[in-house]
């Protein structure tokens, strides 16, 4: 037997919220384009600058401890996990993006927040730079739909 739909969705109203970015610096300038496309696409869906923490990490692997340090600090409605791992020619792009993606995982789970990952694991740089403004753009709305959804939830 299934429930109702309520038709409960999260709306990408983000007037109220406060959103924290944890980005990481390892391929620089792709992460840089990932959080310009996320910062612009947040202002557009109404969060206020003033709303919104950005903190750097060296590499993928550090994310998820910055983005549990915020979500234990309860000032944020919703996170966002910004970086990016190319292939290389050994088995450490594997561990790397299963590791961060574990970890940004079990932060949300662990802490009840949604945690929106836009860490890219692609196979080479032009796939990265082909998905990088979207990745972040795509962060954004992930980060506020998620926040008034478990708002309305809970």
């Amino acid at each position: 037997m299934q429930g109702a739909d309520k038709g409960q969705s999260g709306s990408l109203n983000g007037d109220d919220l406060s959103i924290g970015i944890v980005r990481a610096r390892f391929n620089d300038a792709l992460t840089t384009k990932l959080a310009e496309a996320c910062l612009a696409e947040l202002a557009a869906c109404g969060v206020k600058d003033k709303n919104v923490l950005q903190v750097t990490v060296p590499g993928a692997l550090e994310v998820p401890i910055a983005l549990k340090a915020m979500a234990e600090s309860e000032d944020y409605d919703a996170l966002i996990a910004l970086g990016c791992i190319i292939r290389g020619e050994t088995y450490h792009f594997e561990l790397v993006s299963n590791e961060s993606g574990a970890g940004v995982s079990r932060v949300s789970l662990d802490h009840e927040i949604p945690i929106a990952n836009a860490i890219l694991t692609v196979e080479n740089e032009a796939q990265a730079w082909a998905r990088a403004e979207e990745k972040g753009r795509d962060a954004a709305r992930v980060a506020i739909e998620m926040a008034n959804l478990m708002d309305d939830l809970l």
